[in-house]
């Protein structure tokens, strides 16, 4: 499946008049669209004005607790993920970016099509586009993330080079960690999509 074929599948899910990101929603997919057809070169992180990148949010079975990285370079407690490299699927890189960073094992994505009866698998979670400041020889540029939902059956985080800390937190705890628009969009989200599913809050 294409990138273009699975951001207008995104925007058949999620994109909802009455969603409060509406307007978010829509002015993300429509940037990342006039970005993928700006280059070529856009899953190079050697694409100076910036490139696509892969993101995971590691979830319990529940949805009610998120694993995060308190990111080495950037100073802030986050979602797992990283530059794509070439690689045009960027399910398949915040899979593998989350593997890494987390050591968590068997990791697989939220069944979308049973969850929500959507025939596509995996679909993006969240889409943001944010600027990642200048370091050393990198000029500043911007990363336009496709953020994936993905559940650990394990609690057993390995912290690797790229993390300060990792950790597993309630919702209520994650929101303390972090003031980021984007994280917290997503964890309301998280919360909306529990009691979609009939989840009970722990």
């Amino acid at each position: 499946m294409t990138l273009s074929e699975l951001l207008d599948i995104y925007e058949r899910l999620w994109v909802r008049p009455d969603s409060p990101w509406y307007a978010h929603e829509v002015q993300s997919l429509q940037r990342m669209r006039d970005f993928l057809a700006s280059s070529p070169e856009v899953f190079q992180r050697s694409h100076g004005p910036g490139h696509f990148t892969g993101s995971a949010l590691v979830c319990d079975a529940r949805l009610s607790r998120v694993a995060l990285t308190h990111h080495r370079k950037l100073d802030k407690w986050l979602q797992f993920g990283g530059h794509a490299d070439g690689d045009e699927n960027l399910a398949r890189v915040a899979l593998r970016e989350a593997e890494e960073e987390s050591g968590l094992p068997r990791l697989r994505y939220l069944d979308f099509e049973e969850a929500l009866g959507c025939p596509h698998h995996p679909v993006p979670f969240d889409l943001d586009i944010h600027e990642i400041p200048a370091r050393a020889q990198d000029p500043a540029h911007l990363h336009y993330d496709l953020r994936f939902l993905v559940l650990s059956e394990s609690e057993s985080l390995q912290i690797n080079e790229e993390s300060k800390q990792l950790g597993w937190f309630s919702l209520d705890e994650a929101r303390l960690k972090t003031q980021e628009e984007s994280m917290l969009r997503m964890f309301l989200k998280l919360e909306l999509l529990q009691r979609s599913l009939g989840m009970t809050r722990v």
